[in-house]
């Protein structure tokens, strides 16, 4: 069954990336494996997959010590700031930055640790009240302030878009998200490539890779529905 929504996915990119007339290589595929255990992970590993998403640190950090150690993991969840020090040395990419104090603590724990983590600020491009990120005009001067540190380095933007019936309904927060991009690259701040555009879930991925998405956080469309009582 997981080999088959695999197969499915791999289809459904690949005909959004025809579509958006992009080659298959410029998105990455994310796992989003959020409650799933370990065994069904594993599962996934076998059938190719190496680059899993979660959005616990607990979680993260328990797969990690269990799964091998050439899987990448992406924290895609909200983080709060005394966790972070749990993952700078584990993850390959944060896609949740919302703030200054939470950029400034990943730098300072990544500075223990001796490494550079890549990140993207999360930016909540419809303006739903009930989720987190930045607003769109708070995205540049957030990037102006943390590109000094040593210990992060910003890849680019990731938002989550609002759960609608009908995807197209979100085409025009993905196109806002890659104007941003591109009006940021523009600027041409140091230690800041915004080119990765984290956009797209099981519902709207499609429309997203056609809007210029670079990674898309599937998760239910590969895993099945989730079964949070556990």
């Amino acid at each position: 069954m997981l080999k088959e929504a695999l197969e499915n996915v791999e289809k459904k990119i690949e005909i959004s990336c025809k579509k958006g007339d992009r080659s298959r290589e410029d998105v990455t595929l994310i796992a989003v494996s959020k409650t799933k255990p370990i065994s069904v992970l594993q599962e996934a590993y076998d059938l190719g997959i190496r680059i899993f998403g979660e959005n616990k640190v607990q979680e993260l950090t328990d797969k990690y010590e269990a799964l091998p150690k050439d899987i990448e993991w992406h924290m895609i969840g909200h983080l709060q700031r005394n966790k972070v020090k749990y993952i700078v040395d584990k993850v390959a990419m944060i896609h949740s930055v919302d703030s200054f104090r939470l950029a400034e603590t990943i730098e300072k724990e990544a500075e223990k640790k001796n490494c550079v983590v890549n990140v993207l600020l999360e930016v909540n491009v419809a303006g739903e009240e009930s989720k987190f990120g930045l607003a769109p005009d708070e995205v540049l001067p957030l990037i102006k302030k943390i590109a000094s540190f040593s210990h992060i380095k910003v890849c680019g933007l990731m938002t989550i878009a609002p759960n609608v019936e009908n995807p197209e309904e979100n085409r025009p927060y993905f196109a806002k998200l890659r104007k941003l991009s591109v009006d940021i690259m523009h600027e041409n701040i140091d230690n800041t490539n915004v080119s990765i555009l984290s956009m797209g879930m099981t519902n709207d991925y499609m429309i997203a890779i056609e809007e210029g998405a670079t990674m898309v956080r599937v998760g239910t469309g590969i895993f099945g529905v989730r079964d949070y009582s556990i």
